[in-house]
């Protein structure tokens, strides 16, 4: 549990706040790169950690990130015209660079010395694996961009979603470094005693803290005398990512989704305090796997994020608190767990059913907590180095560039100790 207090220092992402400041020391998620899809294509509407931006794609295909509102009287950038490498503000034809300087000003007298003087809050950018980054913090902290393993994977090899959450950051990240969960909200598998979810259900972890953060090790033992055991990375502040090579459910085709080696986790990314991005990322564990687009959408659609899944024109999902997540009772009573169809739409519905921020000083945790309680220290802990003007675990991309998740059955009488370390080592270089 923890007090109100300090929930509020993890949850509040404004500026100013403690979370907040945070996480404007480290590079984010600001939107995919195919919502901006040419260069010169209209605008786009963006809220990060609370703040109302826009971006654009200008006529050299670079991108800006630019205040929400026009510097004369507040007018929104929104239905500005993208036109000769710089945003229009349609209220009375100012227009900003990507830098957020202005290069014309058509309404003042011309040679007016106010041109030189007017600036838009920018935000520096840097597009790679399908995302535009942005860094929201003080220039002079500002790290090297994010150098992850799956980012340095070629696009047939990498694929990257995003779906909207309802409710705060911290608590839809706490569903995903959670791996007991998996055996309940997750088990589509009731009665099939090979699926790893029924042989073990009481995960045992080991935490061993880095500089980026921690990884923690899972172990559940199978009905062989086996174990399999899954090494979890936590990047601060917000990205998690887990291996997937040992296929545990009986019947699947190799093309199947859970038969493809691969490694895949989530950037929980603050819209404001109360609704989250999530953007989501899957990479072969070696060249020797690439990824058809056929491949791609069984794999979303498995999540329940697919096409067919999300509202059209946005990254919401049909399956919501509006309609129950579509819950059917009879599947849940006969075959699955839940009841509801989609892996993520099974974490939205816990989620989001906890409210907008939870309170954590009603919980009661358990011995499968122990990550959620490391992160918790671990981001409280961040929260005061940034006060103290310290660099917080894991901003240096050199911390983070070589980490890998890992998982293996192990035989009785081995050691993952021994065995992972060579393992859980960035192959795409």
């Amino acid at each position: 549990m923890l007090k109100p207090e300090d929930n509020d220092r993890v949850t509040l992402v404004g500026k100013g706040k403690p979370a907040g400041e945070l996480f404007r020391r480290y590079w984010q998620p600001a939107l995919l790169s195919e919502e901006l899809p040419d260069p010169d294509c209209p605008p786009v509407r963006v809220k990060l950690l609370g703040e109302d931006l826009i971006a654009f794609r200008d006529s050299n295909g670079d991108v800006g990130l630019l205040d929400a509102y026009c510097p004369p009287r507040r007018a929104p950038m929104f239905y500005g015209r993208n036109e000769d490498c710089g945003l229009r503000c349609v209220y009375h034809g100012w227009k900003f660079d990507r830098h957020g300087d202005c290069t014309d000003m058509p309404s003042e007298p011309s040679g007016t010395p106010l041109q030189a003087k007017v600036k838009i809050a920018a935000y520096p950018v840097f597009e790679k694996a399908g995302i535009v980054w942005t860094y929201m913090g003080p220039k002079a902290s500002m790290p090297e961009p994010p150098d992850y393993e799956w980012m340095r994977a070629p696009g047939t090899h990498r694929h990257v979603s995003k779906t909207f959450e309802d409710c705060n950051w911290l608590q839809a990240m706490e569903g995903g470094l959670d791996t007991a969960h998996s055996s309940f909200v997750h088990n589509d598998f009731i009665g099939n005693k090979n699926s790893l979810r029924n042989q073990d259900r009481a995960p045992r972890l080991e935490i061993e803290t880095t500089p980026y953060g921690y990884y923690y090790v899972s172990t559940r033992s199978l009905l062989d005398g086996t174990s399999y055991v899954r090494m979890y990375q936590f990047m601060m502040p917000n990205q998690q990512m887990r291996s997937s090579t040992v296929n545990f459910v009986a019947g699947l085709g190799k093309d199947d989704p859970h038969a493809t080696p691969k490694m895949d986790g989530h950037l929980w990314v603050p819209i404001d305090d109360e609704r989250t991005y999530v953007y989501n990322w899957t990479c072969a564990h070696s060249p020797s796997v690439q990824f058809s687009n056929d491949y791609v959408e069984r794999w979303e659609s498995f999540m329940g994020r697919g096409k067919d899944d999300l509202i059209p024109g946005t990254y919401r999902l049909k399956r919501n608190s509006s309609n129950d997540y579509m819950i059917d009772r009879e599947l849940q009573k006969h075959k699955t767990y839940s009841g509801i169809k989609g892996i993520n739409t099974q974490d939205y519905a816990l989620q989001e059913g906890m409210g907008p921020i939870v309170d954590r000083s009603k919980e009661f945790l358990g011995t499968s907590d122990r990550a959620i309680v490391t992160t918790r220290r671990m981001l409280l802990d961040g929260a005061r180095q940034v006060e103290r003007g310290e660099r917080p675990p894991g901003a240096d991309p050199s911390t983070h560039r070589n980490a890998r998740p890992y998982d293996r059955v192990l035989q009785e009488g081995e050691s993952w100790r021994e065995i992972f370390p060579a393992e859980a080592v960035a192959k795409w270089l």
